[in-house]
C-alpha cells in the first residue's frame, strides 16, 4: 500500500476547523450576562434566546460522535447492514412526538432542567432520584465513553498517517477543547460551535459516500465481496448503482434481519429513544434553551429531517467498504485460529467454536472444518460442549478508517476536513455533555439542596467549577478502558437502568394526574430492580426486550399504586412569559417527515 501522509494543507484546514469553532463559540456568547437575575438562564440556558436551526443541527452534533459514526459504519459494515438504521428513523418519528406532546409541558413550566419537572408532578424526591440516576449515566458512561472512543478513534486514525499520538494525550486534547467553550459561553458557544461542527457532519459524510461510491463503480469486480461474504458475481460494465445493489441486496432489507428482530420496533426500540430524544438533559437542554415553543418545534422537526439523512453517510459507506475491503477487515488467520489449532491438537479438548457467517459464506471450506470439529467434541461428550470460543474473523468497525484513509485525497484539504469534522462530531457530544452534567448538578444539587440563596453569578461559578472536575475526572478514567473493550457492548444494557424507569414514570405522571406524590419514586427505584431481574434470568434475551417488559412491569406497579393512594388533580401551571403558540408549519413538516419514514420502512423493508 503507498505511504499515506497529513500533508501540509490538510494540516492547515484541520487547525482552522478547529480555530473556526472555539472562535465562534466565544464570539457569539461574549455578551452573556452571569450577574443578572436571569445570569443562570443565559448560561445554561442560552437566554432561552436559541432559534430553531441552531436548535436542530446542535441536536445531530451533539448525537453523533465516534461511537455512531465508527460504530455504525461498522454494523453496516456487519451483520445489521441497513437495519441498524432504524436507530435513526425511529428517533426521526421520537423527535416529532417530542416537539409536539412533551415540549409545551416543559416549556410551559418554565423548568431548567428535566428532572425538575418531576418535582412539579411528584415531589423534590423524585427530583432528586432522577438527577443522581442521571449524573450516573452523564459522567459514568457518557463523558467517559465519549472521550475514550473519540480518543482511539482519532489516535488509531492518525497511526495511518505515520502521526503518533498517545491515547491519553488525545483524551486531554478532547477534553480540554470542549471544556474550554462550554465553560466560557455555556449552552450558547456549544450551540454555535454545534451549528458548524454538525454542519461539517452532514457534508464530511456526504464526501465519504461520494467518495466510497466512486470507488465501488471503478473497482474490478474480482476484488469485491457480496455483504454475504461471498464473491461477486456483477457485470463489470454494470453502473454503480446497479452494482450496489447486485452486491448488497441482503443488507438492504429492514424486516428480516435477526441482528435487528423486527418485534423490537412495536416498543422496544422506542424505550431508548423517547428517554434519549425526550428526556435526557444531555440532548433536551438544547429546546428546553428555545426562543419560544414554535422554534423549539421546528428546531426539533429539523433535527427529525436530519436523522432520516444520517443512514445514507455513514451506514451505508460501511456497507460499501465491506465490497471494498473485506480481505483488509479480515483479522491475521494466527490472531483468532490459534485456539482453534490448539484444540484439535488435544483430543481430549472439549472446546466448540461459533463463526462469524459472513466468514462461513467467503470460507466454506475452513468452516466445514470447523463444523466437524465441533459436531466431534459433541459427539465424544455425549452432546454436552465446554468451552464456547468465538471465530472473530473481520474487524467492522475499521470500516470508516479503511474508507478514509484509502479514498480521501491527500494535501488537497479534504482529507483535513473530514478529520475536522470528525473530531468536531466529537468534540459536540463531549460538550454537550459536560453542559447537561454541570446544569444538573448545579441547579438540581447545589441550588436545591446546598446554597438556595446562591446568586446568579454564583451558579454560574459553580457550573464552570463542576464542568472542570468532570473533564479532569473524565480524562484520568478513559484511558483505563483500553483494557475494557467490552465496556461499550455494556452501554445500551446498562442505560435501561435508569431510561426505561424515567420514561414510565413520565408517561404515568402525564397520564395520571391523581396518584400520590411517591408514584414517580416508586417508578424510578422499581425499575433497575426488575430490569435487574429481568437481565440476570434471562441473558439470551435481547435487552430491548427486556426494557419493554420493565415499562410494562412498573407502569402496572404505579397504576395500582396510583389506585390506592390519590391526590387532588396536579396543574401545570404556566411559568413562562414565552410565546406558547404551537407550529403550524412545522406540524406539516413533522407529518411528511413521519409519512417519509414509513415509506423509507415499505421500500426497505
Amino acid at each position: 500500500m503507498e505511504h499515506l501522509s497529513f500533508g501540509i494543507v490538510d494540516i492547515a484546514v484541520f487547525l482552522a476547523f478547529i480555530l473556526l469553532v472555539l472562535s465562534v463559540g466565544f464570539y457569539k456568547s461574549k455578551g452573556e450576562k452571569t450577574h443578572g437575575d436571569n445570569g443562570a438562564a443565559d448560561y445554561f440556558l442560552a437566554g432561552r434566546g436559541l432559534t430553531w436551526w441552531l436548535i436542530g443541527f446542535s441536536l445531530i452534533a451533539a448525537n453523533i460522535s465516534a461511537e455512531q459514526f465508527v460504530g455504525m459504519s461498522g454494523q453496516g459494515a456487519g451483520l445489521q447492514g441497513l437495519s441498524v438504521s432504524s436507530w435513526e428513523w425511529i428517533a426521526a418519528v421520537t423527535l416529532v412526538v417530542v416537539a409536539f406532546v412533551l415540549l409545551p409541558y416543559f416549556l410551559k413550566t418554565g423548568i431548567t432542567t428535566i428532572p425538575e419537572f418531576l418535582e412539579v408532578r411528584y415531589n423534590h424526591w423524585a427530583r432528586l432520584f432522577m438527577t443522581l440516576s442521571m449524573m450516573l449515566i452523564l459522567i459514568g458512561v457518557s463523558l467517559i465513553g465519549v472521550i475514550y472512543a473519540g480518543a482511539l478513534t482519532l489516535k488509531e486514525l492518525m497511526v495511518s498517517y505515520d502521526i503518533i499520538l498517545s491515547l491519553s494525550g488525545c483524551c486531554w486534547a478532547l477534553g480540554l477543547i470542549a471544556a474550554v467553550y462550554v465553560a466560557f459561553g455555556g449552552l450558547k458557544a456549544c450551540a454555535w460551535a454545534d451549528l458548524v461542527q454538525g454542519t461539517a457532519l452532514i457534508i464530511g459524510g456526504g464526501v465519504i459516500t461520494y467518495f466510497a461510491f466512486d470507488a465501488l463503480g471503478a473497482a474490478d469486480v474480482i476484488n469485491l465481496v457480496t455483504s454475504t461474504g461471498a464473491s461477486a458475481t456483477v457485470d463489470q460494465s454494470a453502473g454503480v448503482i446497479d452494482k450496489f445493489s447486485t452486491l448488497n441486496e441482503p443488507a438492504m432489507h429492514m424486516g428480516s434481519n435477526p441482528a435487528m428482530p423486527w418485534p423490537i420496533l412495536l416498543l422496544g426500540i422506542w424505550i431508548p429513544n423517547f428517554y434519549y430524544w425526550g428526556l435526557n438533559q444531555y440532548i433536551t437542554q438544547r429546546i428546553l434553551g428555545s426562543a419560544s415553543l414554535a422554534e423549539g418545534q421546528k428546531g426539533l422537526v429539523l433535527a427529525a429531517g436530519l436523522k432520516l439523512l444520517i443512514p445514507f453517510v455513514i451506514v451505508i459507506p460501511g456497507i460499501i467498504a465491506f465490497n471494498l475491503y473485506s480481505s483488509d477487515m479480515e483479522k491475521n488467520a494466527g490472531d483468532y485460529m490459534a485456539a482453534y489449532n490448539e484444540a484439535i491438537a488435544d483430543p481430549t479438548s472439549t472446546t466448540v467454536f461459533t463463526m462469524d457467517p459472513k466468514w462461513v459464506v467467503g470460507n466454506p471450506e475452513k468452516a466445514q472444518e470447523v463444523e466437524v470439529y465441533n459436531a466431534t467434541v459433541l459427539e465424544r461428550n455425549n452432546g454436552v460442549a465446554g468451552e464456547s470460543v468465538a471465530l472473530k474473523a473481520y474487524k467492522y468497525d475499521s470500516a470508516l478508517g479503511l474508507l478514509i484513509t484509502r479514498l480521501i485525497p491527500q494535501n488537497v484539504g479534504i482529507l483535513g476536513f473530514v478529520v475536522a469534522a470528525l473530531l468536531g462530531a466529537i468534540v459536540s457530544s463531549l460538550a454537550a455533555v459536560l453542559n447537561a452534567a454541570s446544569t444538573l448538578l448545579t441547579m438540581d444539587v447545589y441550588q436545591r439542596y446546598i446554597d438556595p440563596k446562591a446568586s446568579q453569578f454564583k451558579l454560574v461559578s459553580m457550573g464552570r467549577i463542576f464542568i472542570g472536575i468532570f473533564v479532569v475526572i473524565g480524562c484520568f478514567v478513559a484511558p483505563m478502558l483500553v483494557n475494557h473493550t467490552s465496556v461499550f457492548d455494556f452501554i445500551q444494557k446498562f442505560q435501561g437502568f435508569v431510561s426505561t424507569g424515567i420514561l414510565a414514570v413520565f408517561i404515568y405522571g402525564l397520564l395520571n394526574r391523581t396518584s400520590g406524590k411517591w408514584a414517580g419514586v416508586l417508578g424510578l427505584l422499581a425499575n433497575p430492580i426488575i430490569y435487574g431481574i429481568l437481565t440476570t434470568k434471562f441473558p439470551e434475551m435481547h435487552f430491548l426486550y427486556s426494557m419493554s417488559y420493565s415499562l410494562l412491569i412498573v407502569l402496572a406497579i404505579m397504576t395500582v399504586y396510583g389506585l390506592i393512594s390519590k391526590q387532588e388533580a396536579v396543574i401545570f401551571e404556566t411559568k413562562t412569559t414565552m410565546d406558547l403558540t404551537s407550529s403550524k408549519s412545522a406540524l406539516i413538516w413533522g407529518i411528511v417527515i413521519c409519512v417519509a419514514t414509513v415509506a423509507l420502512y415499505v421500500v426497505f423493508w
